[in-house]
């Protein structure tokens, strides 16, 4: 599946959906994202994925064809190359925002709070076929 895609990002929905793991990690999580992909080389337009995180369980999970659609708690943003890294588990996303790679607009106190939660949905991006177009 393409990163970035709807296909994609559903795909991820259905992973922390069955992991176990997630559900104990994400389990005082309330919060939804937009994770946004920036444009670098050929992507003109940043892509903005969203995930409706609740309590272990990702409720929704869709490619946003427009910004203005949800309005989300928790908005992280970088650029491709580090998302590639990200899901394919070379870099951590809290390292990512601690060294500037990543920027966060929303709570990070309560990201802080749940860095195992953070850790658990990664693992669960390694698990899904994943192809990079860039």
């Amino acid at each position: 599946m393409q990163f970035g895609s709807d296909e994609w990002i559903k795909a991820l929905r259905n992973e922390l959906n069955q992991s176990a793991a997630y559900a104990d990690a994400a389990k005082d999580w309330e919060g939804d994202f937009y994770f946004v992909i920036e444009p670098e080389g050929a992507q003109t337009e940043p892509v903005y994925l969203y995930m409706d995180l609740w309590h272990g369980k990702c409720r929704d999970a869709f490619l946003v064809p427009d910004r203005a659609a949800k309005n989300p708690a928790f908005e992280m943003a970088g650029l491709y190359p580090k998302w590639k890294k990200v899901v394919s588990g070379q870099l951590d996303p809290i390292q990512g925002l601690m060294t500037g790679q990543f920027k966060l607009k929303g709570n990070l106190v309560q990201v802080m709070k749940n860095v195992r939660a953070a850790t658990e949905l990664v693992k669960a991006c390694t698990r899904v076929s994943t192809e990079f177009a860039m």
